[in-house]
């Protein structure tokens, strides 16, 4: 579930890249260039922290916390059965 979530904002950061980066002026003088330099800068940390999220997830953790998962649920079922 965290993996896809990671592939979303993934997807809307390209987007947002897509649409934005031809608007910015990068060169401008002024404000305008702190904010457009700023502004690509923060994106490229959204991309660089979703990208390390999704290929760097273990997995082994990931089997761990479904076999708890499953196990409390199993403890509930019992609880609640008698």
């Amino acid at each position: 579930m965290n993996k896809n979530r990671y592939l979303l904002c993934l997807l809307l950061c390209g987007f947002m890249l897509y649409y934005a980066a031809p608007r910015l002026g990068v060169f401008n003088g002024g404000t305008e260039g702190i904010f457009a330099i700023s502004w690509l800068a923060c994106a490229l940390f959204v991309i660089a922290g979703n990208l390390t999220a999704l290929l760097y997830t273990p997995k082994r953790a990931a089997a761990e916390q479904k076999r708890t998962r499953q196990m409390i649920a199993k403890k509930r079922v019992r609880s609640f059965g008698r």
